[in-house]
């Protein structure tokens, strides 16, 4: 999953950003796709400019001992635009009224059980449907030996790939979400960051990238001789250059370097960042989910950490590498949920990236700003 770190580059090679400092970065990592424009002058709008930082939209809670919603195994599933049909199979089960039958929908759970021979039976218990529901409008009913239970979509607009949120139906429920959009993988460890980025990369088949091997590759050295060599602020800036270079990249999830070293872990490195969607990838010892979104709060409010800056967050009980994809799962949930919450996002990026990573992200100024300019932007002509 992680390349091999290339051997220490030999004395008499000099590796100085005194002078043309990151061209051959540039080059290296050179994009082979753009961001497709998907906004057209006439829709553009441009807020008055605020100092208002935007604060993490989503946070999320993964540990070994998640709950995963429970399997259906004999079911048919279709999704009806406004409403979502699910059969169960009844297998033969003979029942004496519509009173045998439980069907109890709200919010993002549902749970049927049947009463049969004595026995209370639970056909399905789940608090991760895809998405939100309108619980007063299920209704269920008896098609030959089928329950048929039909759900009222919150979103008509969202197609659901199967009834249950799990890491299949998000993978292929997420394309039409993040329209090519990257995703950009921060948090103090290299090594989570990289392989959480690996399992959303095969899952969304999108293309897996690492700062860490581009500029391994290029400096012919480890990152570790590098800060022993150079210090934390060369390798932080030739970071930077390299995130320059891959903003432009879509359909791609980057892994970035952990630590104070890295560029993420430094708020003015942040600039080019923002062309993607931010997932800070981070240890708790929080016990539930209340804990640790009350935990990313603080860390919001003191403002000190560069990583607040990012658009969701995953909390880790711990870390075990087996358990990448289930904390690429969470990514992939808590980046669902944001989205939703505002479907303009992505192409909010989208024009980020095209005019020029400029930095003003999630204000963004018109064409033509001077970022040195500060805030005092005038609006006139647009």
């Amino acid at each position: 999953m992680v390349a091999t770190a290339i051997s220490a580059m030999n004395s008499t090679m000099a590796f100085s950003f005194s002078q043309n400092p990151f061209n051959n970065f540039r080059n290296l990592c050179k994009p082979q796709w753009r961001m497709p424009i998907s906004l057209t002058p006439t829709h553009l709008s441009f807020p008055t400019p605020t100092k208002t930082r935007r604060p993490l939209q989503t946070s999320t809670l993964v540990s070994s001992s998640s709950s995963v919603p429970a399997a259906v195994e004999d079911y048919e599933f279709v999704d009806a635009s406004s409403e979502v049909e699910l059969r169960l199979q009844l297998g033969g089960r003979n029942f004496e009224s519509s009173r045998d039958i439980f069907v109890d929908a709200d919010g993002t759970s549902l749970t049927i059980k049947v009463q049969h021979s004595g026995s209370l039976i639970t056909l399905v218990e789940t608090n991760r449907l895809f998405d939100k529901i309108k619980p007063s409008e299920t209704i269920w009913y008896i098609d030959d030996d089928q329950l048929v239970v039909n759900l009222k979509k919150h979103d008509p607009e969202l197609k659901w790939p199967d009834i249950m949120e799990s890491w299949e139906s998000l993978t292929a429920g997420s394309m039409q979400l993040l329209k090519g959009a990257s995703i950009y993988i921060v948090g103090d460890s290299t090594e989570i960051n990289q392989k959480v980025a690996q399992e959303l990369a095969v899952g969304l088949g999108y293309t897996p990238l690492s700062t860490k091997e581009f500029m391994e590759s290029f400096a012919k050295q480890t990152i570790e001789s590098w800060l022993l060599a150079e210090g934390s602020d060369s390798v932080a800036e030739a970071e930077s250059a390299v995130l320059q270079s891959l903003s432009s990249h879509v359909r791609a999830v980057v892994a970035t370097l952990g630590g104070q070293h890295g560029a993420a872990g430094r708020a003015d490195k942040w600039r080019h960042l923002y062309a993607g969607f931010t997932v800070w990838v981070s240890q708790t010892e929080a016990t539930d989910e209340d804990s640790a979104k009350e935990e990313a709060r603080s860390h919001i409010k003191d403002g000190r950490l560069a990583y607040s800056n990012a658009d969701v967050v995953v909390k880790l009980q711990g870390w075990d590498a087996v358990h990448a994809k289930s904390v690429a799962q969470g990514c992939l949930s808590a980046l669902k949920q944001l989205i939703l919450s505002d479907k303009k996002l992505p192409s909010k990026k989208s024009l980020y990236i095209r005019l020029g990573c400029r930095g003003d992200w999630p204000n963004i100024k018109p064409p033509g700003w001077d970022p040195s300019a500060g805030d005092d932007v005038s609006l006139n002509g647009l």
